[in-house]
């Protein structure tokens, strides 16, 4: 079955996306970063082992957007929290495995992917730890249902995130790979290059 890797992104408009780092360094640098990250990201991910799928926002304009690589498909990532989002996203998606990651994290390569493609071969799911407690990746095998409580009650943006989402998997299967370090604020452009395990 084709694995799917789905990107979720946003326009990089000023003031509409990374707005806890444009607090730190201005909200068109922050833009600017953001783009410019999602350019290097997809050049050190895309690889003829999956398929990569770029879940944007907003709906319309992302979809239109001549921002982004126009050979890449992409999906609207519509309504709801990011547990509301991923979970329409990994039901949605054709059949195969999914793995979800953010568009924020610098030091993700190939390796990283394979290794969490490979993780779901005997697990049911597997999740990328972050160094903030939360994650960068989220897959599913998806050989079974996806459940509904799947991101119920998930403390987004917290330190429970990633125990959180762990808790709303039951009694799935699940794989860890690499921690890496997203980028939330001025302090973790720093971090990155030093904080990939």
């Amino acid at each position: 079955m084709r694995r799917y890797l789905v990107v979720m992104v946003k326009e990089p408009r000023p003031g509409r996306v990374k707005t806890r780092l444009g607090r730190d360094i201005g909200i068109v640098a922050a833009a600017w970063w953001f783009r410019h990250q999602v350019t290097r990201l997809l050049r050190q991910i895309e690889d003829p082992r999956w398929q990569v799928v770029l879940a944007v926002s907003p709906d319309r304009a992302g979809l239109l957007s001549r921002v982004w690589p126009a050979h890449l498909p992409r999906v609207a990532q519509k309504a709801g929290d990011l547990g509301d989002r991923m979970g329409r996203i990994l039901r949605g998606m054709p059949p195969g495995p999914v793995c979800i990651i953010g568009a924020d994290i610098p030091g993700v390569t190939r390796r990283h992917i394979a290794k969490a493609f490979a993780a779901l071969g005997p697990n049911d799911a597997v999740l990328g730890p972050a160094l903030d407690g939360g994650y960068w990746l989220v897959g599913l095998k998806r050989s079974r249902a996806i459940p509904a409580t799947l991101f119920a009650g998930v403390r987004w943006s917290t330190a429970h995130a990633l125990s959180d989402t762990i808790n709303t998997l039951g009694g799935a299967r699940i794989g860890l790979v690499d921690t890496l370090q997203d980028v939330d604020a001025a302090r973790d452009l720093k971090d990155t290059k030093s904080h990939s395990v």
